[in-house]
């Protein structure tokens, strides 16, 4: 077991880059990419690091030499044998060969490309624009650097005793946190959390304290380095981003209307099981499902990532009924801003009616709340978006406006074309 905390009053030794390989990502990443790569691959796309917490002032806490050595750090990484032959010869989901070998010849010569950082109003602005494939690589590390810069920069100046005592007590609190969930008869629950994690070391104690803890509750985790490294199953299907793009390309308003669905078309052709996973609330839940096509009522379930959960849930049981399909045979994956008391929660609500799952994400990888001085470490919300495709703006509406993103007037045209009216705004935390 690595001391943590030796390992953070050492870090000037240089042993620990915070992005260590390409598949230092999240699952659902590759998964995404290989379909780009298959679909899109010459769409040229902009992502834009997007801080939502302002009073969080990141080019104030995180050196910008510091910043520029590590994303210089990750332009230098490609596959390792070992990655490869994991992710060529790995089962995943129940399938043999889930990335294609044209795909990983790719992937194998594949290096990150160039990045664009300049500072505004106490806020780091970081682009990165390319081909699709390759520059949508570039979002997890950025988020994941960002994340733990910021951590090592409260940490900088404790003592070895002082840093002990802090990732004692998160420790602690982790571990009180999975003994209450293991109490759960039936939970089942995966990692969701390296995009704003504290850092790579704690992420993957996180991982190995769930395996030890939950048992067979915990089902895997969605980096794919940890998964290789602690022989745990990878986790994720798709995000946001596909349909973000699909529909900025879209070229009249019969054409966005139907990109969300083409999106799925396409993830159809490739993937069954417990990979076809909806995620409706891009553009609105309840709109999105009430026109989707007859064939997405048979996809195995939906992911409930923005808006009420429970809402969420309940229009997604509705949806099924109403399609002729039996609810208590679809998962439904709950994954935003997830704790310990809306997990129990949750899973007293829904279980038994549909499958249910969790992706726990900031709050199992990054919950230091309460254990610095000042809270200085707690979370925040920190995400990086694609913001164009092929020079036409990027937007997301999300079951939750706070989470909208886009120009005015787009968004506009969105709520018009995709039917969606008055929504209930939720604090975003993480």
């Amino acid at each position: 077991m690595v001391d943590i905390a030796t390992r953070v009053y050492n870090h000037k030794w240089k042993i620990d880059p915070i992005v260590r390989s390409l598949i230092d990502t999240d699952f659902y990443k590759l998964l995404m990419c290989q379909s780009v790569f298959r679909n899109r691959p010459d769409t040229t796309v902009t992502f834009s690091l997007i801080n939502r917490t302002k009073s969080i002032r990141l080019a104030d806490l995180v050196d910008e030499g510091e910043l520029r050595e590590q994303l210089d750090h990750i332009r230098t990484l490609h596959l390792s044998r070992g990655e490869s032959t994991f992710l060529r010869g790995n089962t995943f989901y129940g399938k043999r060969q889930m990335f294609r070998p044209d795909f990983m010849e790719w992937f194998e010569r594949l290096r990150l490309p160039p990045y664009h950082l300049e500072k505004h109003d106490g806020q780091y602005e970081l682009t990165f624009e390319g081909k699709w494939p390759e520059v949508m690589l570039w979002e997890i590390p950025a988020l994941a650097v960002l994340m733990e810069l910021r951590s090592r920069a409260v940490l900088r100046d404790m003592g070895r005793f002082e840093l002990q005592v802090l990732y004692a007590r998160g420790m602690t609190k982790l571990w009180e946190k999975i003994e209450t969930l293991r109490q759960i008869d039936g939970l089942r629950l995966a990692d969701f959390g390296t995009r704003r994690r504290h850092s790579f070391l704690w992420q993957d104690w996180a991982v190995q304290a769930l395996r030890e803890g939950m048992g067979s509750a915990f089902i895997g985790t969605s980096n794919c380095l940890i998964a290789m490294r602690r022989e745990v199953e990878a986790i994720g299907t798709n995000a946001h981003e596909l349909p973000m793009v699909y529909a900025a390309l879209a070229r009249t308003d019969a054409e966005l209307a139907q990109a969300p669905y083409q999106v799925l078309a396409d993830w159809h052709e490739e993937h069954d099981g417990n990979l076809r996973i909806i995620l409706p609330d891009t553009y609105g839940t309840t709109g999105f499902l009430a026109r989707a096509p007859e064939w997405l009522a048979k996809w195995t379930g939906i992911r409930i990532d923005s808006g009420d959960p429970a809402v969420g849930a309940e229009t997604a049981i509705r949806w099924w009924q109403s399609r002729g399909e039996d609810p208590t045979q679809k998962l439904v994956i709950f994954s935003d801003g997830l704790d310990v008391d809306k997990i129990a929660e949750l899973h007293r609500q829904f279980a038994g009616r549909v499958k249910v799952s969790f992706g726990w994400g900031t709050m199992l990888t990054n919950d230091f709340r309460g254990l610095a001085p000042n809270d200085a470490l707690a979370p925040f919300s920190l995400v990086c978006k694609a913001v164009s495709a092929d020079g036409r703006p990027t937007v997301k509406l999300s079951d939750n406006p706070n989470k909208a993103m886009g120009p005015a007037d787009e968004i506009a045209r969105y709520k018009r074309v995709f039917g969606v009216g008055d929504q209930t705004a939720i604090e975003v935390v993480v």
